[in-house]
């Protein structure tokens, strides 16, 4: 039947080098990193943009991870079964050093690549990103502990995947358990203990209201021991190959995130390592928890870019009302907003992971710490609201799950509840102002450069600089955190486009972000070049 031929439907988006195509992250990476590690990052948008990878990532998202806590005889296992899909993908991931490359081949630069390689695979799977990200956070961690060095560096720093749960390993993943359901991010308010057994070993009983990737093989944790909140490493597996005393009580139902398993845990006389001293657990985990965050700044950029990609490749291959959607004037003003926006989060990311490279000065390392809570505050804010606008492109089929942009929707979220959800960010950036000026002068350094570029984007800054000092008077300032994080993010954005973004970029986005209007996506100020932004994406 003539209704049966297929005519009008955008192709497959597969057979591509997802790098190649990304011209803002090209571009990035040259700026940060230099030309040295085009060919491996080439290497990998192929990877990830073959047809094979992708009907991976669509299996790993539909048959979801199963948790057996017992075998068929009833002993005990507490073990998690994902799709073979999961495996292949963590698998490559892990081989081309997106969770510890920055590590293991350190350099300037070598963060950057790191960060792009760990982008380009979340781009088309982001489930698979969470162990990657964690094991990633927790070698500086462990870096600081020579003996725990001694015995887990090589295994973090290893290409290597190894899936199931042996003695004897040569690699490793780590996940990490703060959370409880009496405390939520107030984790002072945890109660699992932490009993002294002998030197730095404790025994761990309680409960764990959210511990990601519960197949890791270690995981940072924390716990009341007799000192206070203190943070401890612990192993899955002990010394004699036996397992740990963990329970894997259940897997979280998640909105998204469905190839990555979320779970409750208990705890019964498990034993762990100190990690520092006892009383300081917290400081002594937040590295791992700011590069967690910086992970999930670089998540969202990835399912901002997937996004975009998207909806340009239908809109570029659909025609409706005499001529192709991407001729049509107000789907040029969309593509090339969402463009827009993936594009400051591209130039937000690349910048902050520089600053995380072993070359790091003093002012850059003062710089990382405002600008990662900054950035995760608005980058991860902004993902839903443009994953939905992106889906709408593609009508009807947007809403199916044959395509994308549904997985995507509901992944968004995550990253801005993951690690410290919007309020927990602004807080924090309230008291780096107040604790540690030397963020804010970094910071302000960061946006000094730009000054003069942009009457806009000056005036900007300026009332931004204001905001602060009136807030600092404020005694109700908590009510505005929002607001100033806003500005801030808005400002480094800006500054970072004016210096090297094209002029109509650049200029596109501060018209539409800094007027202070709220804007929906496809408004942009009069003219706006529209296409030559939207050719971008």
């Amino acid at each position: 039947m003539k209704t049966h031929e297929v005519a009008n439907q955008a192709p497959a988006r597969t057979g591509l080098d997802e790098y190649e195509a990304n011209i803002a992250l090209r571009e990035g990476v040259e700026t940060y990193s230099g030309p040295g590690a085009a060919a491996r990052l080439h290497h990998i948008g192929h990877r990830v943009g073959s047809s094979a990878f992708q009907r991976d990532a669509v299996r790993a998202n539909r048959v979801e991870p199963v948790l057996h806590t017992h075998d068929r005889c009833g002993r005990q296992l507490d073990e998690v079964e994902y799709d073979p899909a999961y495996h292949r993908i963590i698998g490559a991931a892990l081989a081309d050093g997106a969770h510890t490359g920055a590590f293991r081949e350190p350099g300037p630069g070598a963060s950057v690549v790191r960060a792009t390689a760990f982008m380009l695979y979340a781009q088309v799977e982001p489930g698979h990103a969470c162990p990657v990200s964690m094991t990633h956070a927790a070698v500086p961690v462990i870096a600081q502990h020579d003996e725990l060095a001694r015995e887990w560096m090589p295994r973090l720093l290893s290409n290597d995947y190894e899936p199931d749960l042996a003695p004897g390993k040569r690699s490793a993943l780590f996940g990490m358990a703060m959370t409880e359901k009496q405390g939520g991010s107030d984790v002072r308010a945890g109660t699992t203990v932490a009993r002294p057994i002998g030197g730095d070993e404790y025994e761990l009983t309680g409960h764990k209201w959210f511990c990601s990737a519960p197949m890791s093989d270690a995981f940072l944790v924390l716990a009341q021991a007799p000192g206070g909140l203190s943070c401890f490493l612990l192993p899955r597996l002990l010394p004699d190959g036996s397992h740990n005393e963990i329970r894997i009580r259940r897997l979280k139902d998640k909105v998204g995130n469905r190839a990555n398993a979320s779970s409750e845990v208990e705890y019964e006389g498990a034993r762990a390592h100190l990690v520092g001293e006892e009383g300081r657990g917290v400081r002594t985990i937040i590295e791992m928890v700011t590069r967690t965050r910086l992970d999930s700044v670089l998540g969202s950029t990835a399912g901002m870019r997937q996004a975009t990609a998207e909806a340009a490749w239908h809109v570029r291959h659909r025609a409706a009302f005499g001529a192709r959607l991407i001729d049509q004037p107000l789907m040029t003003q969309v593509i090339a907003d969402l463009q827009l926006e993936t594009e400051a989060a591209t130039a937000t990311s690349l910048r902050l992971a520089r600053a995380y490279d072993e070359d790091a000065t003093a002012e850059e390392v003062a710089f990382r710490r405002l600008a990662t809570a900054v950035a995760k505050y608005w980058i991860c804010k902004r993902g839903p609201g443009h994953a939905y606008e992106a889906m709408e492109c593609l009508g009807g089929n947007g809403y199916t799950e044959a395509f994308p942009l549904g997985m995507r929707y509901r992944e968004q979220p995550v990253m801005a509840i993951w690690e410290g959800s919007g309020n927990v960010i602004a807080l924090d950036v309230l008291r780096a102002l107040s604790r540690d000026p030397q963020s804010f002068e970094a910071f302000d350094a960061e946006l000094a450069r730009s000054a003069g570029a942009d009457r806009r984007l000056d005036a900007h800054v300026r009332r931004t600089r204001e905001l602060i000092g009136e807030l600092s008077r404020d005694d109700a300032r908590d009510a505005r955190a929002r607001e100033l994080v806003t500005a801030l993010a808005l400002a480094v954005q800006g500054s970072l486009l004016v210096r090297a973004a094209p002029p109509s970029v650049a200029d596109a986005f501060i018209g539409s972000r800094l007027g202070g209007d709220g804007h929906l996506s496809g408004v942009l100020p009069l003219g706006t070049d529209a296409a030559s932004i939207a050719a971008r994406a």
